[in-house]
């Protein structure tokens, strides 16, 4: 009885309001929820891609390695952890930063905007290392 009392006295116009508003809640929530792993995501791609780079750097810079290992590392680490598509544009070049010659692996690869998908070329990363040598011994 006294369901039927509440129901009676809620105004004509607020009935059926409740069913709206879970579904307003309910899919902002679903959206702010896919929106941080989405983040995630990128996030982590961000931070795959730094790593084969650094890695990378790190192999070529080696005394006796050849540039071409370094750039094969990184498209190993790169592919292993996020797929073939992320690794398509690394760059090797040689630098001095603080007076010492370097290694730098730069990689520009896709920013990932929904899943997996998104702008080609919107992320580039770099790593480096210091070249590797029996000179200053």
């Amino acid at each position: 009885m006294r369901a039927a009392n509440t129901r009676r006295s809620m105004p004509l116009g607020e009935r059926g309001s409740s069913p709206v508003e879970f579904l307003f809640v309910g899919v902002l929530l679903t959206a702010l929820t896919l929106a941080v792993i989405q983040l995630g995501l990128a996030i982590y791609v961000r931070n795959v891609v730094h790593d084969a780079a650094a890695e990378g750097a790190h192999r070529a810079a080696l005394v006796g390695a050849a540039p071409g290992e370094g750039i094969a590392t990184t498209r190993d680490a790169v592919i292993a952890a996020v797929g073939p598509a992320y690794a398509d544009d690394i760059v090797l070049e040689r630098t001095t930063e603080l007076g010492a010659p370097t290694i730098r692996i730069t990689v520009r690869t896709t920013l990932p905007v929904i899943g997996l998908v998104g702008v080609p070329g919107a992320l580039e990363v770099s790593g480096r290392a210091p070249i590797e040598s029996f000179d200053d011994f």
